[in-house]
């Protein structure tokens, strides 16, 4: 039974989900948080992570960490993506299940799914045709704990669930052009160009794939639904069922921060998946939906971006 004073371990609670998960449960009166930095607990380390559990006992995870980034920084490095994703993620699980941790909470990507598969995305086509090429290893590593955290919760009769969100943005993303998402790689892109004289902005693809976004606030809402309530499947996605062109993303960015410039298409970059919409019905039919529209979660994030502009640029650019 889940209560104010349950300890929860947050995995990855200083970056842009788990932070948000954390502020969530400790506005709705969660008292008992524990995090670690991965300056003091490397989880690729498993017997660092084991004896993490031994000593502070969780009753519950919820696994906010992974090495993430865009498409290039994917492309490039798949062997990171793919071994030090798995290696975290076996860790905490293998590690929750052996010291007898009776709720999981997974957290994964949308990108899990195959490139071509139909829209909107729902559940059932896991592992139903080929990935997109460029996150494939990334996709392989979460595909891989949802595995896990299904074959636990069917043999040992846990609540082990994942919950696959869609696009995220918000606040403490990752700004860093070389690794960061399309979202926030545009936003400071506009914002430089706007301070440059609104000069012209190149953005990478030709701009017409679709894609959904979600406030990551909204996610940590899904989280703590996850968390008080026990889900009746091991596979959830989260998202808004609502998608929008890159180029009509670059519109309202460019909006928002007020650049006047020109926007310049790089044809010969690559786009990506071409449509990425998920189907929500599960998560809405047992009561959790999103409540934060795009534009309105976008004028949040550039208000924090600009908040924090100058401690980014020494931390995180």
């Amino acid at each position: 039974m889940i209560s104010k004073q349950t300890k929860i371990y947050i995995a990855g609670h200083k970056g842009m989900v788990g932070s948000a998960v954390w502020r969530k449960l400790e506005s709705k009166g969660y008292t008992n948080l524990i995090g670690e930095t991965s300056k003091k607990l490397d989880l690729r380390n498993q017997k660092s992570v084991f004896e993490f559990y031994k000593k502070e006992q969780p009753e519950v995870v919820i696994d906010a960490a992974a090495k993430v980034g865009g498409i290039l920084v994917n492309n490039d490095f798949p062997y990171q993506f793919l071994m030090e994703n798995m290696q975290i993620q076996n860790n905490l699980i293998d590690g929750a299940h052996k010291a007898g941790i009776d709720k999981f909470i997974f957290l994964g990507s949308s990108c899990i799914y195959p490139k071509f598969a139909r829209q909107p995305l729902k559940e059932d086509c896991l592992l139903s045709d080929s990935l997109e090429p460029t996150n494939e290893a990334y996709a392989i590593a979460k595909i891989s704990g949802v595995k896990a955290c299904q074959a636990i919760r069917n043999q040992y009769n846990k609540q082990y669930t994942s919950l696959m969100p869609t696009n995220l943005y918000g606040y403490f993303d990752n700004f860093d052009l070389k690794s960061s998402h399309v979202l926030p790689a545009m936003l400071r892109k506009f914002h430089e160009a706007k301070q440059n004289g609104h000069s012209p902005v190149t953005l990478w693809g030709s701009g017409t794939p679709m894609r959904e976004f979600l406030f990551v606030d909204d996610l940590a809402e899904a989280v703590i639904y996850a968390l008080e309530n026990n889900l009746p499947e091991y596979l959830y996605n989260i998202g808004t069922a609502k998608e929008v062109s890159i180029k009509e993303l670059a519109k309202t960015i460019q909006e928002i921060v007020g650049h006047k410039g020109t926007i310049i298409w790089d044809t010969t970059k690559p786009d990506g998946t071409p449509r990425k919409l998920m189907d929500v019905s599960k998560m809405k039919e047992i009561g959790w939906q999103y409540s934060t529209e795009l534009k309105k979660g976008i004028e949040k994030t550039y208000k924090w971006y600009l908040e924090n502009i100058d401690t980014l640029k020494t931390i995180r650019l």
